[in-house]
Order: C-alpha cells, then sequence, then structure tokens
C-alpha cells in the first residue's frame, strides 16, 4: 500500500459511528448557534429562530446520547460547556436591551457564587469537575430558555423573580449534593 494514497484515503463513517457523534453534533450546533446569535439583533426573527434552535439542541441532545448509546464523559463536559456559552451569549445580547435592577445583579451574583462554590468544591472534594443535571437544575434553565421568549407578553421582572428563585433552589440543592457525596 501507498503511504501516500493512505494519507489521503477519505474514512467512511458506518451508521453506529455516525450515530456516536450525533448527540455531540447537536451539542455543537448549540456552539455555533450560540456564537452566530451575536450577528442578529435581539428579538429579530433571525434571533428567535437561533435562539429556539440552540435551545431545542439542549433539550435533545442527551436524549439522542441515551437512545444511540452514545454516552460520555467528553459529551457531558462538551453539553455544560455549550450551555455556558450559550447562556453566556444570551445574556450579552439581552442585557443591554433589559433595565435590570440591582436587586436582581445582586441575586444573579449570590446563584452564580453558590454555582461556582459547588463546582470549586466538587473539584477539592473529588478532583473532578462535577456537574449536576437535577430537576430543579433542569426546570431553571428551561425557565430561563423560555424568559427572553415571553419577555413582550408578560412582565418580566415577575418571571425574573420566578427564574431567580427556582434557580437558587438548584444551586443549593447542587451544592448540599456535592458537599454530602450524594
Amino acid at each position: 500500500c501507498d503511504p501516500i494514497r493512505k494519507r489521503h484515503t477519505i474514512r467512511k463513517f458506518t451508521g453506529g459511528q455516525m450515530k456516536k457523534h450525533l448527540a455531540n453534533t447537536c451539542t455543537g450546533y448549540r456552539i455555533f448557534g450560540s456564537f452566530l446569535l451575536l450577528f442578529f439583533p435581539v428579538f429579530s426573527a433571525e434571533f428567535y429562530l437561533t435562539y429556539v434552535l440552540c435551545g431545542v439542541s439542549d433539550m435533545i441532545d442527551g436524549v439522542v446520547a441515551r437512545i444511540t448509546n452514545s454516552t460520555s464523559e467528553f459529551g457531558s463536559r462538551l453539553d455544560t460547556i455549550a450551555d455556558f456559552i450559550f447562556a453566556v451569549v444570551s445574556l450579552w445580547k439581552l442585557f443591554p436591551v433589559l433595565h435590570i435592577p440591582g436587586w436582581m445583579w445582586t441575586w444573579g451574583g449570590a446563584i452564580a457564587a453558590v454555582k461556582i462554590g459547588s463546582i470549586a468544591a466538587g473539584y477539592c472534594l473529588k478532583r473532578q469537575f462535577i456537574s449536576m443535571h437535577t430537576v430543579l437544575n433542569k426546570t431553571a434553565g428551561f425557565l430561563l430558555f423560555l424568559w427572553p421568549l415571553i419577555v413582550s407578553l408578560t412582565e418580566w421582572k415577575f418571571m425574573a423573580i420566578v427564574v431567580c428563585f427556582i434557580a437558587t433552589l438548584a444551586a443549593l440543592q447542587e451544592a448540599a449534593y456535592v458537599i454530602t457525596d450524594r
């Protein structure tokens, strides 16, 4: 076999190999879509479409991984990174158009501090990055995802209180689980 020809051979994927990467492809779309959001005006049709597709990719990547039996530590970490990028970009776009009061910044900062503390505690206690997908975490994430979609339909500060309350409970629950080794 000629080594030069071997280097240029196109690798063919079997159906099983494609299934193996389908969940991570969904997660990768969320990362790509998150960066794409930066180029669209907030509340434009393009923004909403990309935002919803990113949210759908978040909802289905884990399901796809379980159905295709392709769950992995890498996929779990990629999902967490994609969630973080999506959240940061979404907030980056939304903060300038929403006039957020000081109490809300303080509450959000407290939630972030608890989440960061949980990550640090997990690393110190177990020498690994711990990210839990509890029902409260999923509920808080879903409500946070819905917030930009319904901001024009309702008083957004009321929705923010609900989201912050659930997110606080989720962060405290995650911290308790990390500390008590659950």
